[in-house]
């Protein structure tokens, strides 16, 4: 591979993914993104300028752009990331989130088969669409058992319901016209460069600021947590080696409760912040009504990754978590513009 579009490559995990491209191998990345309230460009501020990297501003569903891109660019993949992806806000605002991960999709799909068709018969067959989806489109689980690809879909959000929409179609794109595409689905990330509006980064912020900890309902909701570089470690190895029409799960193997996260984020930020006046920091915690609809505990069998492609989380949730505040607090001036924009940590989601 030479060329590789990223779609959605200024959000969290798309920029992630974008970064490990620059860093660990020769590809050329396109970056296109919109930029809504969660894509940050100065995420790679640093990468502009380097010939290897390009950044296009602009919407997955519009015809016009994606497929100049293609004809222009000929990249060898495509890496769609590009989603609305925060269930709470596809409570209050739904529409959104039909438009992008829907209807984009199928732009995106639509697009790359009718340039992907004139190809020559060698550059078909080694094209790749990876499509980036998640585990909430199997439903909730109950206290046993892990998700497999052979799951049946059941997504109880509008978000969920979205994403399963995109997954349909990505399989449906392979099935009747042949496009080369793999699918994975992935367990709640975490890491560097994640919009505040998510619970890992939310609680570092709101417990350095001496605000309450929000939890929602008892605490008890389970999730399967991993670690963002490790699932970038993940999209390259299925891009490099996965089986094309084939789904992979992709979990850290690291279920907690969201009342464990926040007890355990709260002992870190106690030991690396000695000097807080909010130590320590668990005091901060209290229970607000939960959000609706929220599904109770999702855990990844990720079997199939770990014996076709050889991958392995690298990562506990410990020393993800331990990375992760540490460098929230070493980047204060990031966090600082994120939260001068749109979002102040507010409460989302809370009913329809």
């Amino acid at each position: 591979m030479e060329t590789i579009l990223v779609t959605g490559g200024a959000g969290f995990i798309g920029g992630n993914f974008v970064r490990f491209l620059i860093d660990r191998t020769a590809v050329r990345v396109l970056n296109l993104d919109l930029l809504t309230y969660a894509g940050n460009r100065d995420s790679l501020a640093d990468l502009e300028g380097d010939p290897r990297y390009r950044f296009v501003r602009g919407d997955i569903g519009d015809p016009a752009l994606v497929a100049r891109l293609l004809r222009d660019q000929r990249p060898d993949a495509i890496v769609n990331f590009a989603a609305e992806s925060h269930v709470d806000r596809s409570i209050d605002g739904p529409a959104a989130f039909i438009r992008t991960n829907v209807l984009g999709t199928f732009n995106l799909l639509d697009q790359t088969r009718a340039w992907w068709s004139g190809l020559p018969a060698d550059a078909r067959e080694d094209f790749r669409f990876l499509h980036v989806s998640t585990d909430e489109v199997y439903g909730s689980l109950g206290k046993e058992g892990r998700f497999t690809e052979s799951s049946p879909y059941a997504p109880n959000s509008p978000y969920s319901a979205s994403k399963a929409a995109s997954d349909h179609l990505v399989r449906a794109w392979h099935h009747t016209y042949g496009l080369p595409v793999l699918t994975t689905n992935c367990s709640n990330n975490y890491g560097p460069y994640q919009f505040p509006e998510k619970l890992i980064p939310l609680m570092i912020l709101k417990a350095r600021a001496g605000e309450p900890l929000p939890i929602y309902g008892d605490g008890g909701n389970v999730r399967d947590w991993l670690y963002v570089e490790d699932h970038c470690r993940a999209i390259w190895r299925v891009l490099e080696a996965g089986r094309p029409g084939a789904i992979y799960n992709v979990g850290g193997d690291s279920e907690r409760t969201n009342l464990e996260v926040v007890d355990t984020l709260c002992a870190v930020l106690d030991e690396l912040l000695p000097d807080s006046p909010h130590r320590p920091h668990a005091t901060l915690k209290t229970f607000v009504p939960d959000r609706p609809g929220h599904d109770r505990r999702y855990a990844i069998d990720a079997t199939r990754l770990k014996t076709e492609l050889g991958w392995r989380p690298r990562e506990s949730f410990e020393s993800g978590l331990r990375h992760t505040v540490q460098w929230y607090i070493e980047h204060p001036q990031w966090v600082q513009r994120v939260m001068d924009g749109s979002y102040r940590g507010e409460r989302l989601g809370a009913g329809a």
